[in-house]
């Protein structure tokens, strides 16, 4: 692997990286959001081979047969990202906010990549450089949220329709959390069963249900309308298992527990349970 330029700058609070060159003025559009937020309010900018230079390190868990996610806690908002095998080359789906000699060792003896997908915004993390280290391989990027790529190039392909991305792995943009926020049904995962990589537009809790939501760390909900759109956008795809983008995970039964999940969520943002309250 090439070492990134020196002045390869991310910002310190999502991980995104943004064009070499001097350091960035002002604040990332992606953390002033709503959505997201500037860790102690004072933006700050790193730069990518400091972060290897200091020590980080990514960690491969196998989560199944033909996935494995890629992980550093410190980096970043922490996310797992998760590689996906195909009969016709390797798919990274969600992106690490950084990229090492070791990860692109390993990756190259599972066959490299073919490709990458962030879910959505906040999953862009260093895709320039991972697709740089594979031969400029294609980044696929939701049309509607194109705004918000900080470093683009001609590596970056739009795309607004469901298509099979890999043999096996079909995209959806789901919407809800950003209007591209996409989603990945893997065929074969789960032992042929189907397994849906869900970023953070369906995030499994603590009862064993998910839930959705326009800002995590803020807990702005969405509406009934869009969780209910977002539930009959799914109908139709076959998984039993579900991973976020922190590697967390319903095991089975995933359709159901999706559906069952938005109309209750959906039923109480509508304000049928307010007598409850």
């Amino acid at each position: 692997m090439n070492p990134p330029p020196l002045d390869q700058w991310q910002c310190a609070g999502c991980a995104v990286e943004f064009p070499p060159g001097p350091q960035p003025q002002g604040l990332c559009p992606i953390c002033a959001d709503e959505r997201q937020y500037i860790p102690g309010g004072t933006q700050r900018w790193v730069r990518t081979p400091d972060l290897v230079a200091t020590g980080h390190e990514l960690t491969l868990t196998e989560l199944e047969p033909g996935l494995t996610a890629l992980s550093s806690p410190e980096i970043g908002i922490g996310q797992s990202a998760l590689v996906v095998e195909t009969t016709g080359g390797n798919l990274l789906f969600d992106v690490p906010g950084l990229i090492t000699e070791q990860t692109v060792t390993w990756l190259e003896s599972r066959g490299g990549l073919a490709g990458i997908v962030a879910s959505h915004p906040h999953m862009y993390g260093v895709q320039q450089q991972y697709s740089q280290a594979f031969g400029d391989i294609p980044i696929y990027v939701a049309h509607k949220d194109a705004q918000w790529v900080q470093y683009s190039s001609a590596a970056i392909t739009w795309w607004s329709e469901d298509f099979e991305v890999l043999p096996g792995v079909r995209l959806r943009q789901l919407g809800g959390h950003f209007p591209g926020s996409t989603v990945a049904c893997w065929e074969s995962g789960a032992d042929g069963r189907g397994v849906l990589l869900a970023g953070d537009a369906i995030f499994p809790v603590a009862d064993g249900n998910v839930t959705f939501l326009r800002s995590y760390p803020n807990r702005i909900p969405l509406s009934a309308g869009v969780v209910r759109r977002m539930a009959s956008s799914l109908e139709d795809l076959e998984f039993d298992r579900l991973y976020n983008n922190f590697a967390a995970c319903i095991r089975s039964d995933a359709h159901r527990i999706v559906q069952f999940s938005a109309e209750r969520y959906a039923r109480w943002v509508s304000g049928e349970f307010d007598h409850l309250t």
